[in-house]
């Protein structure tokens, strides 16, 4: 069992059945009440985000999870393909249950998450590079702030980037927000 007081952001639970990946968690105390535990989490299989509260001291069933590194093949409309490099063994996960499945890029190696042979998510690095694919005209010019342009990079995401980047530029992007970090 786990308290719910360890639960952190990337923990994974189960709960009445269902196992959930925790987005974000909030412990608030009001008065001399007791205090309440609110996450935000997300349905592993079914890919539903909710918030639950549970009372200070409450415990949810621990989950043995697997990680194991897998190469990204391709995805259709369903699903996307991983194939692991040692054993050539092919294994296919929702697309419903990987939202971050834009940053997939063919060919690379991405760490998975496993509850015994069944794939529950997909780990990405926290920046990836891309190729910036379009985007408007290079300007340079003093400026006291930061100003940004739209750009779309090779994945299809659309993110700001700042002026002086143009098309076919690589840049690193973090993969929580989507946000420009830096040129690679």
């Amino acid at each position: 069992m786990l308290s719910v007081t360890n639960l952190k952001a990337g923990t994974i639970f189960e709960d009445q059945g269902n196992i959930f990946k925790v987005l974000s968690y909030e412990h608030t105390k009001v008065g001399r009440g007791s205090a309440n535990i609110k996450v935000k989490v997300r349905n592993v299989r079914s890919g539903a985000t909710l918030e639950k509260t549970f009372m200070n001291g409450a415990k949810v069933s621990d989950v043995s999870i697997a990680t194991r590194e897998l190469q990204f093949l391709y995805k259709d409309g369903e699903s996307a393909y991983f194939m692991d490099p040692a054993t050539f063994e092919q294994v296919s996960i929702s697309l419903k249950t990987i939202e971050d499945h834009i940053y997939l890029k063919d060919g690379e190696n991405f760490s998975l998450s496993f509850l015994a042979d069944e794939p529950l998510s997909l780990n990405l690095p926290p920046k990836m590079e891309f190729v910036v694919s379009d985007t408007g005209p290079e300007f340079r010019g003093n400026s006291a702030t930061n100003i940004y342009k739209d750009a779309v990079l090779e994945n299809g995401l659309k993110t700001k980037v700042p002026l002086f980047i143009k098309i076919g530029d690589r840049v690193r992007i973090d993969t929580r927000s989507g946000a420009y970090t830096e040129r690679a």
